[in-house]
């Protein structure tokens, strides 16, 4: 499907900013990102130049939109990203994001689906859905890690088997995996794990909606995630080692996703009392 052209000159200038950020070495998936961040931009102001907007009409049009913190804070940075790189080149005389207020982070809190509902999911779920939760709940990747799962990305390691994970921003991470996890990968037909039509394997969007689909209740792909680093850090108490497994870049985010045990909590509070 061809992506609706952005309105008057909004398409050159944006184009030239996409190849600048694929020069850099940006994967794809955040070229598509900023592209649609931008094109809600161009079609807000439609009859507007880009770069005679003002710091205020920037912040109007993020002000004017209900969105999660997140998402405020990613189409800030597109924002920013576009006209710090119009301004370095010459092409705007001024940088109008440069003093946009910044958005505080939400705070997020760990929520594991809980293994009840992973294990009744799983016996009512298809050979392929089954797959893509356990590839979530065993191993934490996201969906668009597990879109492109290939066969050829399990690798023998020290002690068994490893799966070499594409991750965010092109960062590529080994993750060990369980025997039954390995064998069901090494048993899969060569290829992606899940074959499609983008590049040879599934979207990342419709591996995140089979996997609503295929879980019990109200729970998502990102929750079996979740649970994957709450069960890693109760093992180990090593918050570093599955910052790495989760291919976070910060272990401030890797917090995040770690509910901690009450057994913890309870064994810090009799060793102060001690």
């Amino acid at each position: 499907m061809t992506s609706r052209p952005m309105p008057g000159g909004w398409s050159t200038a944006v184009s030239s900013w996409l190849s600048w950020l694929r020069a850099s070495g940006r994967p794809e998936s955040t070229i598509k990102l900023r592209t649609t961040q931008l094109r809600r931009l161009a079609e807000a102001h439609p009859d507007r130049a880009p770069y005679s907007l003002s710091v205020d009409d920037l912040a109007e049009w993020l002000g004017a939109h209900a969105w999660a913190a997140e998402t405020l804070r990613s189409h800030r940075a597109a924002v920013r990203g576009f006209y710090t790189w119009a301004h370095a080149t010459g092409r705007a005389h001024v940088n109008p994001a440069a003093f946009l207020p910044t958005v505080k982070a939400a705070e997020g809190k760990p929520r594991p689906a809980p293994d009840p509902v992973i294990r009744s999911s799983r016996l009512r779920a298809d050979p392929r859905d089954e797959r893509m939760i356990r590839l979530a709940s065993e191993a934490g990747l996201r969906s668009c890690e597990i879109c492109k799962v290939h066969t050829d990305d399990v690798e023998p390691d020290m002690l068994g088997w490893s799966l070499r994970v594409k991750g965010k921003g092109g960062r590529v991470r080994l993750v060990p995996l369980s025997d039954g996890l390995a064998s069901m990968l090494r048993n899969a037909p060569p290829g992606y794990v899940f074959p499609g039509r983008i590049e040879g394997h599934l979207s990342a969007a419709y591996v995140s909606k089979r996997l609503s689909r295929a879980l019990d209740g109200d729970y998502t792909g990102h929750q079996l995630r979740h649970r994957f680093g709450s069960v890693a850090y109760s093992a180990e108490r090593d918050l570093r080692a599955v910052q790495e497994l989760l291919g976070h870049t910060r272990p401030e985010t890797t917090a995040r996703y770690v509910l901690v045990p009450d057994g913890a909590k309870r064994t810090a509070v009799m060793a102060a009392a001690s």
